[in-house]
Order: structure tokens, then C-alpha cells, then sequence
């Protein structure tokens, strides 16, 4: 199986609570389009500087990461950011990666959207069990 990318809207979450309190307008949330390596291997969301600073995103904390060629490097991790895909979202932290590294959807977002990989076509898609809404197992 090849690299699968998909296209993921990210909008920052803090902006999205603004909205909602008035203290800023809708056409006034930060929010943008990426191509995302989608990578089940990875854990979390990583995006690079250059989203983090668009974004606007706040650093929460540190963290050490283990890249692909096992070293370790410390991370910020900023948020809360919001990922959407088709008719689904989830909010989560995001590590961020120096530069304009490619930007990852890992496992546990990948989880909470409820989207597979058709490894057939190379693409992400949406839970064909579950089309209309995101499914969660609670056992």
C-alpha cells in the first residue's frame, strides 16, 4: 500500500468558542485547508510551525516525540484545534513539527472522526458502517 493523503479542514478551537461568546464574528475564525499524511502509525495530530502560526494556536506543552528514524526530539504541543473532515470533526492537541514539515493525521483523531483507509483507492474515507454520523465504542 502506497502514501495515502487526505484533504482536512483546521480551525482553531479557541476562535470557534469566541465566535460563539460574540467576542468575535464567524468570518473572523482562523481556519484552513491542508493535505495530511493520514498515518495510523502516528498517535496524535502534527502540524508544522507555519499552521501553528496561522492558526494562532497556544503551546499547552512539551512533549518528547520519537521520529521515523527513532531520535527523539521535544515538541510544543499547541491547541485545541478543531479537524474536519466530510461531515465529520473532533478537537484535539497537535504536536508541532519544525518547519514546514507535512502534517499528520494520526490514530487517536483518526479514531474520534470515525474514518477508515481504503487501501484500494489510496484514500481516507468515512466509516461506510457508520455513514451519516461518527460511531464510538465505549467497550
Amino acid at each position: 500500500m502506497g502514501l495515502v493523503h487526505a484533504e482536512i479542514e483546521l480551525v482553531s478551537a479557541d476562535d470557534i468558542a469566541f465566535s460563539r461568546k460574540g467576542y468575535i464574528t464567524k468570518d473572523q475564525i482562523k481556519k484552513m485547508t491542508v493535505t495530511a499524511l493520514v498515518d495510523s502509525g502516528a498517535y496524535m495530530l502534527a502540524i508544522n510551525e507555519n499552521v501553528k502560526a496561522q492558526l494562532d494556536l497556544t503551546v499547552i506543552d512539551n512533549q518528547i516525540a520519537q521520529l521515523a528514524d527513532g531520535s527523539k526530539i521535544k515538541l510544543d504541543i499547541v491547541g485545541p484545534v478543531e479537524v474536519r473532515f466530510q461531515n465529520r470533526s473532533t478537537t484535539c492537541r497537535a504536536m508541532v513539527l519544525p518547519g514546514d514539515a507535512e502534517i499528520l493525521l494520526g490514530a487517536i483523531p483518526m479514531e474520534d472522526l470515525d474514518v477508515v483507509i481504503n487501501p484500494r483507492e489510496q484514500t481516507m474515507i468515512v466509516n461506510p458502517l457508520s455513514p451519516n454520523f461518527a460511531q464510538k465504542s465505549l467497550k
